[in-house]
């Protein structure tokens, strides 16, 4: 039986960054309130996640920054590092736990328990780079992800797609000299955090493993399509991917606060949908995403249950 997995804690809601940051637990009660009024969402296989093992948070980040995190968090402190990543006493917790929540859905898309699966997580990932927070995140999940894939469950190739508004610096500083991991972005440039050039295409053994579709402020769905057609379903078929894991932000949307990215609510599951026949090709169906932005909570919840709807009508048809 194929199905695809949902995962969400009500532990992510303990992240706190206050009355007035974007980044706040809004976004999920906001988005669960919907989906739990869904016809289909009791269709979902419900997963619940393990914190991450601090060996798999070692794979991308550095040991002192780590620590330096927990600290930070446990005495107390309201910022690490950057002054948008908001913390509180329980946020090292939380990370771990949004974290783990990737490692439990990999493992039930490699047992085959599941077709593919979405993680509602908080805070996102992305922006952390190895020994740095940024961008409201701090450990950088979906690298992590990628790398407990390759390691636990022996995959060789995996796809990256990134298709928050914001560029995944983190997760192409992870991998850009490592040909094993294709790296994609699609985000609003230039903006924050001001990498993600058409130019920057790795280094290395890993060059041409990174692709960037740098998109103008205003950019709506015709334009993700020809990015698509002309450069990002071209780059896959040529890496032909083992996994897929998609970053999923939901910021790039015509409603969201913190970009100018038109995209509609529907064009979500276009980009699904895309993704998901490419995992039918080379990957057997496989294919995990994680949230990371989106800031609206009028139509977060509509764009992620686009998002399931679609990756649900794979699972039925397989």
């Amino acid at each position: 039986m194929h199905q695809t997995g949902f995962l969400f804690d009500r532990r992510y809601l303990d992240h706190d960054t206050g009355s007035r940051h974007p980044e706040s637990s809004k976004r999920l009660t906001a988005t669960m309130e919907y989906l739990e009024q869904q016809p289909w969402f009791s269709d979902l296989v419900q997963l619940q996640p393990k914190t991450v093992e601090r060996d798999w948070l070692e794979q991308v980040h550095q040991s002192a920054y780590i620590d330096r995190a927990w600290a930070e968090c446990s005495s107390g402190a309201r910022r690490l590092d950057d002054p948008d990543v908001t913390i509180c006493e329980s946020s090292f917790d939380v990370a771990a736990l949004a974290t783990g929540g990737a490692l439990t859905i990999a493992d039930s898309v490699m047992r085959g328990d599941i077709a593919n699966g979405f993680a509602l997580v908080r805070p996102p990932g992305h922006h952390a780079e190895k020994s740095h927070a940024m961008g409201f995140c701090m450990f950088n999940s979906i690298a992590i992800l990628a790398r407990y894939l390759q390691h636990q469950h022996g995959i060789e190739k995996v796809l990256i797609l990134d298709w928050d508004v914001h560029h995944g610096n983190g997760t192409q500083h992870t991998f850009e000299a490592d040909p094993s991991v294709l790296f994609v972005s699609l985000h609003q440039y230039p903006y924050y955090p001001g990498s993600g050039a058409v130019s920057e295409t790795g280094t290395g053994a890993g060059v041409n493993a990174t692709l960037n579709c740098p998109m103008s402020a205003g950019s709506s769905d015709d334009v993700y399509e020809r990015a698509f057609a002309e450069r990002i379903i071209p780059a896959v078929d040529a890496f032909q991917p083992q996994v897929i894991l998609l970053s999923a932000g939901f910021d790039a949307h015509f409603a969201d606060p913190l970009a100018q990215i038109m995209l509609s609510t529907e064009f979500y599951g276009w980009m699904t949908l895309r993704m998901l026949e490419a995992a039918d090709r080379y990957a057997d169906g496989r294919l995990i995403a994680l949230l990371e932005g989106g800031y609206s909570l009028e139509y977060l919840p509509l764009c992620v249950g686009a998002h399931l709807q679609t990756l649900m009508s794979a699972g039925t048809s397989s």
